[in-house]
């Protein structure tokens, strides 16, 4: 599975993301590829994701996950 993980520099919330991201990667879905993109070199994405970030997207689907959420959150949203 594949995600797209919306973030930019010196975001702390997208640093928690990160973490989270990671945490289950490791302990729950090892082939879970994720492309981290900056919206801050897109006027489009930084338009739609500016106020929302961290948001994560499926690349399989059209719906998102935008903070705040948690390892259950995650875990749902990628089933």
């Amino acid at each position: 599975m594949k995600v797209q993980f919306f973030t930019t520099l010196g975001c702390h919330l997208c640093e928690q993301a990160e973490q989270l991201l990671a945490e289950v990667q490791a302990s729950h879905l090892s082939e879970l590829h994720v492309e981290s993109v900056d919206i801050a070199d897109d006027s489009d994405l930084f338009d739609r994701y500016g106020i929302r970030i961290p948001v994560i997207k499926r690349t399989d689907s059209t719906a998102d996950l935008g903070w705040p959420f948690n390892e259950p959150d995650l875990l749902k949203y990628l089933e």
